[in-house]
Parts: C-alpha cells; sequence; structure tokens
C-alpha cells in the first residue's frame, strides 16, 4: 500500500482566495466602524449594567430632586426604597432630640428671679419676748437652724419695746435704775442668736417694737408722765389698743432714744440692721393737730448719724407705712429722713393692691401670717425684692413651717 501523503503549513492553501480578500475587507471595515455599533443589544438582557446612578451623594449645588431621571432608567419609584428628598423619615437628629435628652423638670418650674429662695431677705419677725423662759444656748441655736431649715434667712428680733430694752443695757441703768425691761433672758442670748445665724449664713435684724409709744405697763409710764414726757392725748391709731407717745421734741427724750441706739450696735456690732416700725410717728388724731413733721425728721436723722458714726456697717431700716399715708397721718416724711431700707406694711389686706405698688419701689414688703394666701403672688413678682413675715398668732415656728410649705423654690 503506498504511503499516506501528510499535510504541510496550517492548511490555509486549502481555502479560496477570494473568501480570505472577503473576510479581510469585512474585518477591515468593522475595525473603522466599532465605536458605531451598540454591541449591547447582542448580549442577553441579563447583562445589563446593574449599579444604581442615584446612591452617589450629589455634587453641592446640584437639586437632585429636581433632576430629570435618565432615559434609560425604569422611572417607576422602588416601594422599599423612597426618593431621597422624602425617604428619610429617621432624618438626622435636629433640636428637638436635644430637648427631650434635657433632665425632666416641672413645666412650671420658678425661674431664679422669681423664686422664694432668690428673693434678698426672707424674714420673719420674733416678738421680743420669743426667747423667754431661760432659753439656753443650745435652744437657741436650734430654733435658728429650724427656720434656716424653713427657707427663712433673716431673723427679725424684737429689742426694744414699750420704753425699755431686752438685753443689759447701761443706758437704762443709768437713766431709770434697771437694766432692761421684766425677762427671764440669759445674759447671752442675743450674742448666741447674731452667732448661730452668721454660722447659717442668715442675718439678725435688731427690732425697736412700737417706737417711740408707750402704754401704761410701761415700766416707766409713771416716770414719762411726771417728767411730761408724752405729748397730750391718746394715740388711739389701732381699736382697743390705747397709747402714749413720747416726744422726741424734748432734749431728754431725743437723747434717750439716740443713746440707746449707739449703745445697741457698739454692744453688738456684728447685727446686720436696725429696723424700727410704724409707731415711729405721731397720729393725726391727737389733739391740737400739731404738725410734728419737721421735728420727727431731724430727731430720725440725728439718730440715724449718730449710729453709722458708732457702727458704720450697720443698715438703718424702716417698716413703715406707704411714704404718701406715713406723712398724711403720722408725720413720717420718712422719704427725707435718709434710711438705708424701707419695707411697706401691707397688713391691710383690702388695700392690698395698692399698697403692693409703692412697695415695688422700695425694699419690700411686709405681711401678717393672715395674709399667707399672698405670698405667691408675692413670690412670683420680680418687682418685690424682699419679703417680711410677722406672725400676729404669736406662734412664729408654725408660720415658718406654712410658709416654706407655700414657697416654690429654684433648688
Amino acid at each position: 500500500m503506498p504511503p499516506k501523503k501528510e499535510n504541510n503549513g496550517c492548511g490555509c492553501a486549502s481555502i479560496p482566495f477570494s473568501l480570505i480578500i472577503v473576510l479581510l475587507g469585512v474585518g477591515y471595515w468593522g475595525f473603522r466602524h466599532l465605536d458605531k455599533l451598540d454591541i449591547s443589544k447582542f448580549l442577553p438582557n441579563n447583562q445589563q449594567p446593574t449599579a444604581p446612578i442615584l446612591t452617589s451623594a450629589p455634587s453641592q449645588g446640584i437639586p437632585v430632586a429636581n433632576s430629570p431621571l435618565p432615559k434609560g432608567i425604569p422611572t417607576a419609584t422602588p416601594t422599599a426604597h423612597p426618593p431621597l428628598p422624602k425617604a428619610i423619615p429617621i432624618a438626622t437628629p435636629t433640636t428637638k432630640p436635644q430637648v427631650a435628652a434635657l433632665p425632666v423638670t416641672p413645666k412650671k418650674l420658678p425661674s431664679p428671679q422669681n423664686s422664694w429662695d432668690k428673693k434678698e431677705i426672707r424674714g420673719i419677725y420674733l416678738s421680743r419676748y420669743q426667747a423667754t423662759n431661760n432659753a439656753s444656748e443650745k435652744m437657741i441655736r436650734e430654733r435658728v437652724r429650724f427656720y434656716r431649715a424653713q427657707g427663712i434667712n433673716t431673723i427679725i428680733h424684737g429689742v426694744w419695746g414699750n420704753g425699755c430694752t431686752m438685753y443689759n443695757s447701761n443706758v437704762m441703768q443709768q437713766t431709770f435704775g434697771y437694766k432692761s425691761c421684766p425677762n427671764q433672758f440669759q445674759e447671752q442670748w442675743l450674742d448666741w442668736l447674731i452667732d448661730e445665724a452668721h454660722k447659717q449664713g442668715m442675718q439678725v435684724h435688731a427690732y425697736f417694737e412700737k417706737g417711740i409709744k408707750i402704754d401704761k405697763n410701761s415700766p416707766i409710764f409713771d416716770l414719762a408722765i411726771s417728767k411730761r414726757w408724752i405729748v397730750p392725748g391718746v394715740d388711739k391709731t389701732y381699736a382697743g389698743i390705747e397709747h402714749y407717745v413720747l416726744d422726741v421734741e424734748i432734749p431728754e427724750v431725743a437723747n434717750l432714744f439716740r443713746t440707746i441706739s449707739v449703745e445697741f450696735v457698739k454692744k453688738y456690732p456684728t447685727i446686720d440692721a436696725v429696723q424700727w416700725d410704724d409707731y415711729l410717728g405721731y397720729h393725726a388724731e391727737l389733739p391740737g393737730k400739731v404738725d410734728r413733721t419737721a421735728h420727727l425728721t431731724k430727731f430720725v436723722r440725728q439718730m440715724r448719724g449718730d449710729i453709722k458714726k458708732a457702727n458704720p456697717r450697720v443698715s438703718f431700716d424702716l417698716c413703715h407705712h406707704n411714704p404718701y399715708w406715713g406723712k398724711r397721718y403720722f408725720a413720717a416724711d420718712w422719704e427725707n429722713w435718709n434710711v438705708d431700707r424701707v419695707f411697706i406694711q401691707i397688713y391691710n389686706d383690702a388695700n392690698f393692691t395698692q399698697e403692693l405698688d409703692y412697695a415695688q419701689n422700695y425694699a419690700g414688703v411686709a405681711i401678717s401670717d393672715k395674709q399667707l394666701s399672698r405670698l405667691k403672688a408675692l413670690v412670683d413678682n420680680p418687682k418685690i425684692k424682699s419679703i417680711l413675715v410677722f406672725p400676729s398668732s404669736g406662734k412664729p415656728e408654725e408660720t415658718a413651717a406654712l410658709v416654706k410649705k407655700l414657697t416654690p423654690t429654684s433648688k
């Protein structure tokens, strides 16, 4: 058998030359027009580009919400992914979550300007016999701490009344032969009171109760009558109470008050204030209708000057009628007395609103324990700088506890 003939080369020689020419021509043409061909139409449908166009962050200044969608992208909005402008109900936290994060507080928390604990003076009055019955140092200090716990920051304590002192006075001894009003006080009672109050961050104001008036029970009454120290007539300012008014136009009387006052602020140099009340005045209904305004003004100015010279740090205060009423009916032109502070008495509840108009222009107000229903309005009034409470019941501890219940604080 003759041997099989082997093929040489790649076998291209068997392809007609004309076909090769045609293929080369088509390939050349296709290469020249490649950019014009849409190859994607020859691909299967599942090979379309899948990258979502809207996922990229829009460039600054381009409002994505108003941009038209490319024609090649379906316009139906996917239900699982809302469009960006409306898509995120849980948006980036704003000020609302920040407010919610604040501590929960009452809706109507008193502002610092209006709350009770921000009043400059929150005082309670203790009559000149509140420390009687031989009160011990321990009892007095505990009593001070009790008032502090009730939100009180000032104790107004009687140190004079009905013509005599409630402390041992050399002036009283030299003038009348006895050192004080009859009492069972321990000699250091006021020292303990002042010391403990200052330790508690409180003040003590010495109250010269009844001022220049006395009654028949005063230990100096008989002497005052015999020396003609009393102005003619009986003062009946308050129904059921008869008072006799010492005449400060008499040099001996004026000197008594001035020396007593100076002695006091020297004996108790850390006392915070000396306070006189509405009994520093002459009732207009006294017989003779004598105008004593000028003489009373001169006396008070001299007394205040003596006090300031002896103890410059002490405040000389008044708790008196409004300026019109004081001058018109009591010869008390206190706006010309050069006092440091005035607290307007508004014990007459019928005139409360009118009195309040005056009080807003001065250091504060004085009310009784029968007017505690007015306390909230006073606390809420930013123009009322200080509030003094005078317990007419004679039960200051009960009054202080009630005040605490009725007064909001900002603490």
